[in-house]
């Protein structure tokens, strides 16, 4: 399976040069947030697998703005093709905000998925905005990855970790993908194209 994710920025090359083309070949589209909802609801018309998102910290305008023909995946083991994704959105809590969590608050959100991960015997995806606890997160609040996020990765082992929030053009030290484990975790700032295998 090839899944497209995106992230933070629109890109160009998916928007204002868009091209059929340039899909060909994806299996799934997964937003890990901070995009226009227009944006998804314009890639979900051109494209016939489906389109899941989470919230990032700055999508609290999707109450008024749905991204039309897309899958939120918030809290949920969204299956497709045999690959099983997981949705958590949000960023630590830096002033107020829906989509901003404290440490303990997203805690108390995985604690609460234990039935749909026993039912769906884990899951293979995580999806989310922010990132993992010491996992291509920053040092300060704003951009502090979640500790909840590196015990599901420790505990369930997932193929891939897709985040956003970490924006590569901050001019930091980020990595664009990187290992723990099994897993393999992605900033998919704009956009990225990963593979998960077919024989899960």
């Amino acid at each position: 399976m090839k899944i497209l994710a995106l992230s933070d920025v629109e890109s160009k090359a998916l928007w204002d040069y868009f091209k059929p083309e340039y899909l060909e070949g994806i299996d799934v589209i997964v937003s890990c947030g901070d995009l226009d909802p227009r944006y998804l609801s314009f890639l979900a018309t051109f494209f016939h697998g489906p389109v899941l998102y989470v919230h990032g910290n700055h999508d609290d305008r999707y109450e008024k703005i749905p991204p039309e023909g897309c899958i939120c995946i918030e809290d949920k083991v969204y299956e497709y093709q045999g690959v099983r994704f997981l949705g958590l959105g949000g960023s630590m809590r830096y002033k107020p905000g829906t989509w901003q969590f404290t440490q303990r608050e997203m805690s108390r959100r995985v604690r609460r998925l234990w039935l749909k991960l026993a039912l769906h015997r884990g899951f293979d995806v995580l999806v989310t905005h922010a990132p993992a606890w010491q996992l291509g997160d920053y040092d300060n609040l704003v951009h502090t990855g979640f500790k909840a996020f590196r015990r599901l990765i420790d505990k369930y082992e997932p193929k891939l970790m897709f985040y956003g929030h970490v924006h590569l053009n901050y001019g930091m030290d980020s990595p664009r993908s990187q290992n723990l484990g099994n897993t393999t975790v992605v900033n998919s700032y704009e956009r990225y194209v990963a593979e998960i295998p077919d024989n899960l």
